[in-house]
């Protein structure tokens, strides 16, 4: 089911977000999509500050203005240093497997009869309000807009690729407003229910080592270890159930620096 009679499921993941709920929310009330059409839910791990009790104090709020919204809590025990930037190579296996479990536990939680689930991470800044039915328009199963930090700029969301994760979206730019991609990002991605249904996960552990799509060298995965993980094991798990991976290279959304 597409247009404004689909009903769609927000999930997002979230851990130290508080200074990033305001503009979250404020987003999301810029939506021309029917807001009685969707749900929220997110999962909250490992924070320090304020996230979670700031979500609950916020449910009665969003319960009546969304058709639905939830929040659950699940600690993993993962921390990365604070001086130790999220992309540091030594914490990117444990890292993305913690992710990956967040957002399949999110999922496992919050969605019952939706007809899609829009993966939307919490510092997303600013996007078109009508995105939704940007997205819904182009008719795939799993689709997802162009992530950059400022308009025109180099791609954010690096998970997404082709060509063995030397091509992201950056260099498809100014062509073709749909084409086709091996691994999907999280940052925003619109999937069709039925596939998470059927069994369409993020995998916690490197995934799909005799790919023919996989990455040729993952600088991230031990010596000997090939596949890939959490939205990039996703894109090679789609790929193995027969379903193909779509990004929109002309349809920027922001993401915070």
């Amino acid at each position: 089911m597409a247009g404004a009679d689909a009903n769609i499921l927000i999930l997002t993941p979230v851990k130290d977000a508080e200074p990033h709920l305001d503009t979250y929310f404020e987003q999301l009330a810029k939506l021309t999509y029917p807001a009685n059409r969707l749900s929220l839910g997110f999962l909250e791990s490992d924070s320090r500050d304020g996230t979670f009790g700031r979500l609950q104090s916020m449910l009665p709020d969003l319960n009546a203005r969304y058709a639905n919204a939830g929040v659950w809590k699940r600690d993993y025990g993962f921390t990365i240093p604070e001086t130790v930037p999220r992309w540091a190579p030594a914490f990117q296996l444990p890292r993305r497997s913690t992710l990956a479990k967040s957002r399949n536990r999110l999922l496992f939680s919050a969605l019952r009869d939706e007809d899609w689930v829009l993966w939307l991470d919490v510092d997303v800044c600013e996007y078109p309000a009508d995105i939704i039915e940007q997205l819904l328009a182009m008719d795939r199963d799993i689709v997802h807009p162009h992530c950059v930090t400022e308009y025109g700029g180099k791609t954010f969301d690096r998970n997404a690729w082709c060509d063995h994760g030397k091509t992201h979206m950056d260099k498809l730019r100014g062509g073709d407003d749909l084409v086709r991609l091996d691994t999907v990002g999280g940052t925003m991605l619109l999937v069709r229910a039925d596939l998470h249904r059927d069994g369409l996960i993020f995998p916690t552990f490197p995934f799909g080592a005799a790919h023919p799509a996989i990455r040729q060298s993952n600088e991230f995965l031990p010596p000997g270890v090939s596949g890939e993980v959490e939205t990039e094991g996703f894109g090679i798990m789609a790929q193995a159930m027969g379903h193909q991976c779509w990004g929109m290279p002309n349809l920027e959304i922001l993401h915070r620096e």
